[in-house]
């Protein structure tokens, strides 16, 4: 097993640079990593890293068959290495956790200097157990992926819908062609510069055409001779056969400004899909508010005003100066309850935990698609959705102890040490459990998605000397703080809970309920999913920001109306089912990446297959943990609410 393990001091100095960047600095002074422009002189050398290799849909059955990343020079590949070897670069720490493994090349790039034809290196016999292997990936359908000044070497595709032409990160490892994998050993490097002076010349875009040549020779001299593409070369899977790697690099100019060369790699795929789905999930949020809304003004006020008259009428009996209204009754539906519905919940401390999380996941989910929605994160920063995602929850953690202390002191409970001591390690250990047993897989396939365990040592340092004294302090300030006061009395013998009807029982409403806010946000997780298992670029954080919203407003929406029927009902025991109705659009999250593993992904083996259900389950937990955390928090508001507005002896 060989584990990798990046300098530690380069990689937190990375995860803190995207704090950095949403400090107040002067705009003309500050420049975020990555994307400061560099110029370059003609015939300055211009570095070309290789990043890892990624599987992609197959032409054949346009499924995807392989989930594993490999780094560049894995040696079955053959790939040519530079002189001393290969020097792996300083990486973020997202961009670790996604992956990425950035590492120096053999190819050597001189701004505004054609190469037409030279030499990388030559293989004369590339043993067959490699070939069966590389042959594989090809028809796997395998990405090479290079980067050239912070760029992706790019293939020129084509919009289907609209014709439009892109620049798709990544170029095919090979081709089939009569169920025979071709491998391309030859790569033609267009690279387009924008000059703002004779000697100021920056890098705008990259192209590779990738090309199969089996006539393509090693002259003896450092030159080579570029065989004819029309003769592709198929590596052989019973004797060795001879490889000869050569490129060609050609400079092109451009008008492109520096500031819009991602505008070509950023396309949106059938922009009117998001469009329609945004505007499919405002109706079902304007519906769903507007029958909330009607149905709590009219009868919440009908049912508040009648009470407090009964109360007014009883009260006018009792001194003999009245009479009771015609129509006024007893006590029904949710009034019948005020002695029981601020009862304790059951397991009041595993809720409480909970909520603390979820409300950590709601900030850090907000904070970040809002930052990468003002254009805080870029593309050219590589890793700085994840890394930023990693920093927030760390420093989060202090939301996360506050509200669940303040919530279970809340409830009446005792057990303090307990809550302070689990809500920090309770979420998050079952996330970090299920990635370090799923990288046991991916060690044990030589993936460059393997966590290194240097890095598995830095989260766990930011988890336990971060994280966990800040949840440790938001704890302490919860529990020193007073308890959120019932506006009612509770009694001291339970009510008995009458039975419900069908729809309210915990799996039907739940089954009911739940589907809505999934609508919400279902086309932009089918783009979210396509960016993870397809190593795509996921920039639309401006639909996501808006779905976001809607998925909030129609989860608090849906639970505070299930809520209200349940109490109708007089089952007062809202709390779980208030955080499970709204929770259950997870179960849709995770059938979604079921269907998707059933139409679009066709994993061969028990390693691909483990790995995606179960990082889609553990994706669907956290989206569980969120989503039952906005319906219990909206429905605790609604329920003081409307408890508030009755007068009770």
């Amino acid at each position: 097993m060989r584990l990798r393990t990046p300098t530690l001091a380069p990689s937190l100095l990375h995860t803190l640079l995207p704090l950095l960047a949403l400090s107040p600095w002067p705009a003309a002074a500050f420049y975020i990593p990555g994307v400061a422009p560099t110029s370059y002189a003609p015939g300055d050398k211009v570095p070309l890293y290789v990043n890892n290799l990624t599987p992609g849909l197959t032409n054949s059955d346009s499924q995807l068959h392989s989930v594993l990343s490999y780094e560049y020079y894995t040696p079955e590949f053959g790939f040519c290495r530079p002189e001393g070897g290969p020097t792996a670069q300083t990486e973020s720490l997202g961009s670790i956790l996604f992956g990425d493994r950035i590492q120096t090349s053999p190819f050597e790039l001189r701004m505004q200097h054609n190469e037409t034809c030279k030499l990388l290196c030559a293989e004369p016999d590339f043993p067959a157990s490699q070939a069966q292997w590389v042959n594989g990936r090809i028809a796997d359908n395998y990405n090479i992926n290079w980067l050239v000044d912070g760029l992706p070497a790019a293939q020129l595709s084509t919009d289907d819908a609209t014709g439009v032409e892109f620049y798709s990160p990544g170029f095919k490892l090979g081709q089939m062609a009569a169920e025979a994998a071709r491998l391309n050993n030859h790569y033609d490097i267009l690279v387009e510069y924008h000059a703002l002076s004779a000697r100021e010349l920056r890098v705008v875009g990259v192209l590779v055409r990738p090309s199969s040549r089996r006539g393509s020779r090693d002259l003896g001299d450092g030159t080579a001779q570029c065989g004819d593409p029309a003769e592709p070369l198929a590596l052989s899977e019973e004797r060795g056969t001879a490889v000869t790697w050569t490129y060609a690099v050609i400079w092109v100019p451009s008008e492109t400004a520096f500031a819009t060369r991602w505008d070509k790699y950023l396309h949106v795929f059938d922009p009117k899909i998001h469009w329609l789905s945004l505007i499919n999930s405002a109706v079902v949020v304007v519906f769903l508010s507007g029958m909330v809304a009607s149905i709590l003004a009219r009868a919440l006020r009908k049912d508040i005003a009648r009470y407090n008259r009964l109360d007014q009428f009883n009260m006018d009996d009792l001194s003999g100066a009245g009479a009771v209204e015609d129509g006024v009754q007893e006590d029904s539906g949710w009034k019948l309850v005020h002695g029981d519905v601020f009862r304790t919940p059951r397991r009041p401390l595993l809720l409480s935990m909970l909520l603390g999380s979820g409300a950590q996941l709601f900030v850090m989910t907000g904070l970040t698609i809002a930052g990468a929605m003002l254009g805080l994160l870029s593309p050219s920063y590589r890793g700085s959705l994840g890394t930023v995602l990693v920093v927030l929850y760390t420093l989060l953690g202090f939301v996360g102890g506050y509200v669940s202390a303040r919530v279970y002191k809340s409830f009446g409970g005792e057990a303090w040490r307990q809550n302070m001591a689990y809500t920090p390690v309770l979420v998050p250990g079952v996330v970090f459990g299920t990635c370090f047993f799923l990288n046991l897989f991916l060690w044990a396939k030589r993936s460059s998605g393997a966590v290194p365990f240097g890095t598995m040592l830095a989260i766990v340092a930011l988890w336990f000397l971060i994280s966990v004294p800040l949840s440790l302090a938001g704890s302490w300030i919860g529990f020193k703080q007073p308890a959120f006061t019932p506006p009612v009395r509770t009694n001291q013998i339970p009510r008995q809970i009458p039975p419900s009807a069908g729809y309210l029982r915990p799996v039907p409403s739940m089954l009911l309920v739940g589907i809505l806010p999934f609508g919400a946000i279902f086309v932009e997780l089918y783009f979210i999913m396509r960016s993870i298992w397809f190593s795509k670029v996921y920039y639309m954080f401006g639909f996501l920001f808006v779905c976001y919203g809607l998925m909030v407003l129609t989860s608090a929406a849906v639970t505070i109306l299930t809520v209200y029927f349940l109490l109708c009902a007089e089952d007062y025991h809202w709390h779980w089912r208030a955080f499970f109705t709204a929770g259950a659009s997870a179960g849709y999250v995770f059938l979604n990446a079921l269907f998707y593993w059933l139409t679009k992904v066709g994993l061969g083996g028990l390693t691909g297959n483990v790995l995606y259900l179960g990082y889609s389950a553990l994706i669907s937990f956290l989206f569980f943990v969120l989503t039952g955390s906005i319906g219990f928090f909206s429905s605790w508001v609604f329920v003081h609410k409307i408890y508030g507005s009755i007068k009770i002896d």
